[in-house]
C-alpha cells in the first residue's frame, strides 16, 4: 500500500537506498495529520530493515518547495480542538520526527524552494542536509501567534542555543547560506541540477563505509548526547572494541593494511 502523501522509491545495488519523497506538491508538501501518521510509519518500517537491506535514505519533496510547514487546512483544523486534543496533535509530530531522527541510517535530506516551519524539523533530524542556493528557510510560526516547541528540541542538538534566540523568536525567513553559517544546512550548491550529483556524491560516500559501522556511529552520536564523561568514556570504549572485532571491522582492517578495497560481508551474499 502507497503511504498516504509519500512515494518511497528504492536504489542502489539490491535497493539498499530509500528515497522517500513527500508527494504534496499542490500543497506545497506541508503537513497534516494523514501525512505525519504515513512518515512516522514509514520510517518505522524502515527502522526494522537490517544492514543488507538498508544503507541510506534520502528525503526529498516533489514540486517546486521541499516542505512549506503546516497545512492550512490542518491548521484550520487545529482552532476548534481541546487543549488535550492539541497535545495529542503534537505528540503525533514530535514522534515523526524522533522517527526520522532515530532512523538507524543516515538520512540525507534534498531541500529545495523553502523549508518552513515543520519542513525545518526535517532539516534538523536528517543527518545531513543539501540545498539549493534559492531555498527560503524559516521557523515561521511566531508570525502566527504560535510556537516552533515541538520542534525544538531537533533544533537546539543542530544549531545551539545561540543561534535558535536569534532566528526563532522573530520568526524571519533567510536563505541557504545563512542556514549553513548556523549548521542547519551542510552543503550549499547552485541549482537542482547541481543538488542531484551532490546528492549521489553523499550517498556513494556512506556506501562505501561499512553497514554496521555506519549505524553504530549515527547510533552513538545520538546516545552521547548530554552524557556525563564517565559514562561516556564506558560506552565508547566497551562500541569501539565491540566493532573492531566484528567481521566487519577485521574485514575494514585487513583491507586498509592490503591496500585494497573492503568487502564488506553483506555485499558477499
Amino acid at each position: 500500500m502507497t503511504p498516504y502523501g509519500l512515494r518511497v522509491e528504492r536504489s542502489g545495488a539490491r535497493g539498499t537506498v530509500a528515497r522517500v519523497v513527500l508527494a504534496r506538491p499542490d500543497v506545497r508538501n506541508a503537513f497534516n495529520a494523514e501525512l505525519i501518521a504515513a512518515l512516522t510509519d514509514t520510517f518505522g518500517s524502515l527502522a526494522d530493515e537490517p544492514p543488507s537491506r538498508l544503507r541510506a535514505v534520502v528525503l526529498a519533496g516533489d514540486g517546486p518547495v521541499f516542505c512549506a510547514g503546516a497545512d492550512i487546512g490542518w491548521q484550520r483544523a487545529a482552532r476548534s480542538l481541546s487543549l488535550e486534543d492539541n497535545e495529542a496533535d503534537a505528540g503525533r509530530l514530535h514522534d515523526m520526527l524522533l522517527a526520522v531522527d532515530r532512523c538507524p541510517v543516515p538520512v540525507v535530506a534534498r531541500v529545495h524552494g523553502a523549508a518552513l516551519g515543520g519542513g525545518m524539523g526535517l532539516c534538523a533530524a536528517a543527518d545531513l542536509v543539501l540545498a539549493v542556493a534559492g531555498t527560503r528557510f524559516g521557523f515561521t510560526e511566531t508570525k502566527l501567534g504560535i510556537l516552533p516547541a515541538v520542534i525544538a528540541p531537533f533544533v537546539l542538538a543542530r544549531i545551539g542555543e545561540g543561534q535558535a534566540r536569534a532566528v526563532i523568536p522573530p520568526g524571519e525567513r533567510f536563505d541557504a547560506d545563512r542556514a549553513m553559517s548556523m549548521g542547519l544546512v551542510h552543503v550549499v550548491v547552485p541549482d537542482e541540477a547541481a543538488l542531484d550529483a551532490r546528492l549521489d556524491a553523499a550517498i556513494a560516500e556512506i556506501l562505501s563505509a561499512g553497514p554496521t559501522a555506519a549505524r553504530a556511529a549515527k547510533a552513538l552520536i545520538r546516545d552521547l548526547r548530554g552524557r556525563p564523561a564517565d559514562a561516556a568514556r564506558e560506552q565508547v570504549v566497551s562500541v569501539a572494541a565491540r566493532q573492531r572485532v566484528s567481521p566487519e571491522g577485521q574485514e575494514g582492517l585487513s583491507a586498509f593494511l592490503e591496500k585494497r578495497a573492503p568487502i564488506w560481508p553483506d555485499d558477499r551474499e
